[in-house]
């Protein structure tokens, strides 16, 4: 009987509420941050890709604008149909001004006139594939372990997460640029820097409001990504995530063929 009495005043320690509450906001912190970094890393993509696609492919796109412009032009001269002269209107307004081959191959030109790379888009022969559009996967790497280290939502007071704000911001723009030694430096600092211990949430309303703030954070980053997938650039890396510079030569020569088939039409029409 006494054993029995013993074992029915013992009870079995359970979790506080609180407790678990807090093992979930740390793991919804986690979550977020991983998160975020795979939407950063996918924002830098769209955005340096954006850049080189404009840069290489924009006097194309604008070449071939002029070429509709003059076809139309051509054809309305040709016929003097009043819709064939709005159609002329409308193709001349939206055109900026003719590139040259200078512009037109950019930085493909050297002192000695065309450089091997556009010689070679123009013979048809094996193009060099132009500069990264990425930052390395070293960069991509201290990028990712620096995000997590120092992310602000690890932040448990006004100091600490300003400290951190204003060092991702520095690690977003090296990232941004591919720096990979900037970023060694900065993984440096970090590593020197003070280590501030978190302090343990207690509270259940500040647990809450944690989680609260963290799920609408996650929604945001949600619609973001969403929105940088749909777009025109974010669809074309999906097309080749793994060689987006060979995606870039694939489009430069089907638009070197789609100008030298307006060239032909626009010879025909002004014989």
């Amino acid at each position: 009987m006494a054993d029995d009495a013993a074992g029915a005043g013992e009870t079995t320690e359970q979790p506080r509420p609180e407790a678990r509450l807090a093992h979930a906001v740390r793991v919804a912190e986690q979550a977020l941050i991983e998160f975020e970094i795979a939407v950063e890393t996918f924002r830098v993509e769209v955005e340096n890709f954006s850049r080189l696609h404009h840069q290489r492919l924009g006097p194309m796109y604008a070449r071939l604008d002029e070429l509709d412009a003059q076809i139309a032009e051509a054809r309305a001269a040709r016929t003097g149909d009043p819709e064939d002269l709005r159609k002329a209107q409308d193709a001349r307004s939206i055109v900026m001004p003719m590139p040259g081959v200078d512009e037109l191959f950019h930085d493909w030109i050297d002192s000695d006139g065309l450089s091997p790379e556009a010689a070679a888009m123009l013979t048809e022969q094996p193009v060099r594939p132009p500069k990264r559009v990425r930052p390395t996967d070293e960069a991509r790497k201290l990028y990712r372990e620096l995000a997590r280290k120092a992310h602000p939502d690890l932040a448990q007071d006004e100091t600490e997460r300003a400290r951190r704000d204003e060092f991702i911001t520095r690690v977003n723009a090296a990232y941004g640029r591919g720096d990979e030694a900037l970023l060694k430096e900065l993984a440096q600092e970090w590593a020197a820097g003070p280590v501030l211990p978190e302090a343990e949430l207690s509270e259940a309303d500040e647990l809450y409001a944690r989680l609260n703030w963290l799920t609408q954070r996650k929604e945001l980053l949600t619609v973001l990504a969403q929105e940088l997938e749909e777009s025109a650039i974010g669809a074309m890396l999906r097309m080749a995530p793994d060689d987006p510079d060979h995606l870039l030569e694939e489009i430069a020569e089907q638009l070197l063929g789609e100008v030298s088939q307006r060239e032909t039409e626009l010879a025909g029409l002004v014989e």
